[in-house]
């Protein structure tokens, strides 16, 4: 192809959307990425597949009542947004997402071959005032088939159209920084990096063959977040919220370093919030790496408890599913690098899930026979499996023995056997009443009220210590990092704004790299499912736009 109208810069699942929408409105696209073809679709293949809806038929035939106004509520009450301007354009986005996800957003997918798992989750409860943090109702939308199904049709309209040589693609092209012209961005340069036949995920080599310029109208940012640098990851931490560890897991693929992020600021772009981030801090080492310290993400129903690398429970309503940000502050600013669940038998097979489409072969194989399989009496689904192979499992017969495994596997005596046995009788006491003040037992009493979670979420309330249940198990929790939530400022189009405010002439970002919409559409806090939301919803967004200045 002898000329473009655009270059997308990132074949991650923004990139594919905004990529999807300019071919569809007939512009010249040329889409680099940095990575071997076997990684087409970046971090959103690995992902769990969840989306963010309103108003769902989903919801609504679970008895759920949702409504666009309650999720904004939801959101600004997360997000925090603050007041004195600098939000602006987070806040707008936020507003245009959620009308979205309440409006044509399921009907766009579904068009295009998209469906999802009929049990709507409830994902970051929250546990505070109305006006606080957290979902309202259950809005997690698992997509039948995970993260490859949410990609598929935007990896269709790609290859068709590279088949019919109206796009090109060109991976092991990084691009390292954006060529202006007299204030205007005006094209690419970068390194063609030699070929390498590492699989999808693994680390690839950034050995340089030769030097590479392409110009082009526009251009497009698609490059995700910094999750896999974590030095950049430390250095942008809010100082307010203790210290992230030296040792931590990684929820994302080495790629995601930045790059794009830093080419765009030294192009021009401002970029905002870089301090508000979202990782996690139940994450697991993955005994089947793929990329760089890989960790996998625990999904937690509300019955475990949740203990510091001493064995004292976290505060309210710092509780398994309910403030992923609220609980790894305060491991953070406790010092720690660990924290720990502790749970028996039935919560393990009941209660844990883990984020990502390799973990759960069921789902993202559309298997109906093997998701069955996860509810037999007997059955060893994928967490029970993981749980065997994990290193950050251990399992004992009593209190005494298991803290004395904990602290095995710390190589410390933090946890002391005789107080986790008066916390867990504490809490055994409280669930034999039927009733209790225990604000815990009575959140997970709560949550048994909506179907899914007394179906197939939630265990029913028993005592850890009724040996029916046991053996007692504990997890140590890890922090995981994953998300960016502050990125390279936009527009409600898409286009990257500079330091004054102004547009900066043909830039554009969408995605984790433009904070999944204004440099920042979450504010502080995440609601869950709004990331692929997001990623799909910017690149629609700027796709849609950009295709009609061209």
């Amino acid at each position: 192809m002898g000329s473009h109208d655009v270059v997308v810069v990132g074949a991650g699942l923004a990139g594919l959307v905004a990529t999807a929408e300019l071919l569809d409105a007939g512009r010249r696209v040329l889409l680099l990425d940095a990575e071997p073809a076997a990684s087409l679709g970046g971090q959103a293949w690995w992902s769990f597949g969840g989306l963010f809806l309103v108003g769902t038929p989903e919801q609504r035939r679970l008895g759920v009542h949702d409504s666009a106004e309650l999720a904004l509520a939801d959101w600004y009450g997360s997000a925090a947004f603050a007041d004195d301007g600098t939000d602006r354009w987070g806040r707008a986005w936020a507003e245009a997402f959620v009308h979205f996800a309440a409006g044509e957003m399921r009907a766009w997918l579904h068009a295009r071959g998209v469906r999802w798992f009929p049990l709507v989750q409830w994902a970051e409860r929250g546990g505070y005032l109305a006006d606080g943090h957290g979902n309202s109702v259950p809005r997690f939308h698992i997509t039948w088939g995970t993260g490859p199904a949410v990609l598929e049709p935007f990896v269709r309209t790609l290859l068709d159209a590279h088949a019919d040589g109206r796009v090109e693609v060109r991976t092991r092209h990084r691009v390292t920084a954006l060529v202006t012209t007299d204030g205007h961005v005006t094209g690419v340069r970068g390194d063609d990096l030699a070929p390498d036949p590492a699989p999808r995920g693994a680390p690839s080599t950034r050995r340089a063959v030769r030097a590479f310029e392409v110009a082009a109208p526009a251009v497009v940012v698609a490059t995700g977040g910094i999750g896999a640098d974590h030095d950049l990851v430390r250095a942008a931490w809010p100082a307010g919220a203790g210290r992230l560890p030296d040792r931590m897991l990684q929820g994302v693929p080495d790629h995601v370093d930045g790059s794009g992020i830093a080419a765009a600021r030294d192009a021009g772009a401002h970029v905002a919030h870089a301090d508000r981030m979202w990782h996690y801090p139940e994450g697991v080492a993955d005994p089947s790496p793929v990329w760089s310290r890989h960790g996998v993400r625990i999904l937690p129903g509300p019955s475990a408890l949740w203990l510091d690398a001493d064995g004292h429970r976290l505060p309210p309503p710092l509780f398994p599913g309910f403030d992923s940000l609220g609980a790894l502050r305060h491991v953070t600013g406790r010092g720690d690098d660990h924290s720990w669940f502790v749970l028996d038998r039935t919560v393990l097979g009941a209660e844990l899930a883990l984020s990502g489409s390799d973990q759960n072969p069921d789902l993202t194989g559309r298997s109906v026979p093997a998701l069955a399989q996860r509810v037999l009496p007997g059955a060893v689904g994928p967490v029970e499996e993981f749980a065997r192979r994990s290193p950050d499992f251990v399992t004992a017969g009593t209190p005494a023995g298991l803290a004395a495994a904990m602290n095995a596997l710390t190589g410390t005596d933090r946890v002391d056997g005789e107080r986790l046995a008066r916390t867990i009788e504490a809490r055994d006491a409280q669930v034999a009443t039927g009733l209790g003040k225990d604000l815990q037992v009575t959140a997970t009493a709560m949550a048994r009220r909506y179907v899914v979670d007394r179906l197939v979420r939630v265990a029913p309330p028993h005592r850890m210590l009724d040996p029916a249940h046991g053996p007692l198990h504990a997890v140590r929790l890890q922090v995981l990092t994953r998300k960016t939530l502050g990125g390279v400022a936009t527009d409600l189009e898409g286009r990257v704004l500079r330091p004054d405010g102004e547009v900066l002439p043909g830039l554009w970002a969408v995605g984790e790299a433009a904070g999944f919409g204004g440099g920042g559409v979450h504010g502080h806090r995440a609601l869950e499912g709004t990331f692929l939301g997001g990623c799909l919803f910017t690149g629609r967004t700027a796709g849609r736009a950009l295709a009609a200045t061209l």
